[in-house]
C-alpha cells in the first residue's frame, strides 16, 4: 500500500474512533503507556460531517431509514445472517465445518465467494397480490433502488419453502415447480407470462427450492417499471398440461401465518460494477467542501502518525476498535456491533531486524538515510497484510444487504 493510500486509511480509521464515546464525542488515542487519552472533542457540525464520511466509505449516500424493526427470523434476513456467520468463521479457518441452516448449494457457495454484495428481497404485497390464474400463485419483490445494476449481477435465485404435508399424496410422486415472469395483465385478469425457471421435487420433500431467475431480475434492474413479479405454478412431472395448487406439496404462502421464517424471498449476488457503491458527484463535492470547514488545526492533525504524543517505539500493530453501536446505528446495522481495525505505528530505525518485517528496499533506504538524513527519509511503518470484513444491514423495512469491504483490518505491520 502506498504512503498516500495508507495516510488516507489512517484518516478514515481516525474518523471512526471519533464517536467511540457516547457522552463525549471525540477522538481517543493510546498514549503509549497503556492509557487512553482524548485528542479532540467534536462539535455537532464535525460529528455530522464525520458520519457522512463513514457512510461514503461504506458505499452509502445516506443513512438507511426504517419505520419499524423487522424480526430477524424472517426468511430474507435469516438467510444472510447465516451467510454472514459463515464468512466470519472463514476468517478463522479455511472452511466452516457446520452446515448451513439454509442448505447452501455448490453454486450458491461459489456465488458467495465471488460476490462483493449480496442482497435479499422479502416478498411484499402488490396490486396483483390477490390475482389467481388457474392454480398458480403471485409473488412480488421490490427491487427498485438496488445498489447494483444488471451488468454487476452475477446470479439471482427465487427461494420457495416446501413444508411437510399430511395429505394422501404419494410422497414419491414427482412434481415440477415453474416460475414465470409476469409481462402484462389485461383488463379481465389474463396474464402474459414468460417461463424463467423450473425445478423438480417430490410430494414428500421438505426444505428450500431454488430457482435461477437471473434473467428476470436483470430485466427489472434495467427497467423497474416492468417488474410485475413472478407467477409460480405446479404440475405433475409427467403431466405438464395439468396444473395443481401449490399447497398440494406444501409450498408456503408468501404471507401465511404458518410460514413465519419460511416466506418466499429473492437473493441476488453482485460483483463490483460501475454503479456499485458510487455516489452522486455533486453530493461528493459538497461533502469535500465541508470536510475542512470548521475544523481546528489540532483536529486536522493525524494523531496516529504524530509520535509527539507518546514515547518512541518500534514499528508494531496497535489496537483500534470501530464501534457501530456507539455510532447509534444499531437500528439498521444487523452485524457486527463493531470490529477490531488495528493500525500500525512506531519507528523504523537502524538496524531493521527481522521482526520488523522490513522489505529489502526499506533496509537500503535506512542505510541511505544514515548517510543523508536530510535528503532521504526513514522508511514508514505500514500494514503489510490486511483482511476484509462483512457488514450486514437493512436498506429499508424488509430488504437486507451483506457487503464485503476489502482491506479493513490490519493483520501485521512492517517497515516500507
Amino acid at each position: 500500500m502506498t504512503g498516500s493510500k495508507l495516510a488516507w486509511w489512517y484518516a478514515y480509521l481516525s474518523l471512526f474512533t471519533i464517536v467511540a464515546e457516547a457522552v463525549l464525542s471525540g477522538l481517543y488515542i493510546d498514549n503509549g503507556v497503556d492509557q487512553t487519552v482524548i485528542h479532540h472533542s467534536m462539535t455537532r457540525h464535525e460529528r455530522m460531517v464525520v458520519e457522512h464520511e463513514i457512510l461514503e466509505l461504506l458505499g452509502l449516500g445516506e443513512r438507511p431509514r426504517r419505520s419499524r424493526t423487522p424480526p430477524l427470523d424472517r426468511s430474507a434476513p435469516s438467510f444472510l445472517l447465516d451467510v454472514y456467520k459463515q464468512l466470519a468463521e472463514e476468517h478463522e479457518q479455511a472452511r466452516p465445518t457446520r452446515s448451513s441452516e439454509m442448505a447452501l448449494s455448490g453454486e450458491e457457495q461459489h456465488a458467495i465467494d465471488e460476490s462483493d454484495l449480496i442482497m435479499t428481497f422479502q416478498s411484499k404485497r402488490h396490486h396483483l397480490g390477490a390475482l389467481r390464474h388457474g392454480h398458480g400463485r403471485h409473488v412480488w419483490f421490490e427491487v427498485a433502488g438496488t445498489p447494483g445494476d444488471a451488468s454487476s449481477l452475477l446470479t439471482a435465485e427465487l427461494r420457495l419453502h416446501q413444508s411437510a404435508t399430511h395429505n394422501e399424496e404419494d410422497p414419491t410422486s414427482l412434481y415440477t415447480v415453474v416460475a414465470h415472469r409476469v409481462i402484462s395483465v389485461d383488463n379481465v385478469g389474463s396474464l402474459q407470462m414468460e417461463q424463467v425457471a423450473a425445478v423438480n421435487t417430490s410430494a414428500g420433500a421438505e426444505g428450500w427450492l431454488e430457482l435461477n431467475v437471473t434473467k428476470a431480475l436483470a430485466t427489472w434492474l434495467s427497467s423497474p417499471a416492468d417488474n410485475r413479479g413472478f407467477f409460480v405454478t405446479l404440475h405433475p412431472h409427467s403431466q405438464p398440461e395439468r396444473h395443481v395448487k401449490p399447497e398440494v406439496i406444501g409450498l408456503e404462502e408468501p404471507r401465511g401465518v404458518s410460514s413465519e421464517g419460511k416466506q418466499p424471498f429473492l437473493v441476488a449476488f453482485f460483483k463490483s460494477g460501475p454503479k456499485l457503491g458510487s455516489t452522486d458527484p455533486g453530493a461528493r463535492r459538497k461533502r469535500e467542501a465541508k470536510r475542512n470547514h470548521g475544523y481546528s488545526e489540532n483536529y486536522l492533525r493525524n494523531p496516529l502518525t504524530d509520535t509527539a504524543h507518546w514515547t518512541t517505539r518500534s514499528c508494531e500493530i496497535q489496537t483500534l476498535y470501530v464501534s457501530f453501536k456507539d455510532l447509534e446505528w444499531q437500528d439498521w446495522i444487523i452485524a457486527p456491533d463493531g470490529y477490531g481495525a488495528f493500525y500500525c505505528s512506531g519507528e523504523c530505525n537502524f538496524p531493521l531486524n527481522a521482526h520488523k518485517n522490513a522489505t529489502n528496499h526499506a533496509i537500503v533506504q535506512t542505510l541511505v538515510h544514515l548517510l543523508n538524513p536530510t535528503t532521504v527519509p526513514k522508511p514508514s511503518c505500514a500494514p503489510i497484510k490486511l483482511s476484509p470484513i462483512s457488514v450486514l444491514y437493512y436498506t429499508d423495512d424488509s430488504n437486507v444487504i451483506l457487503r464485503k469491504y476489502k482491506n479493513m483490518v490490519v493483520k501485521s505491520c512492517g517497515c516500507h
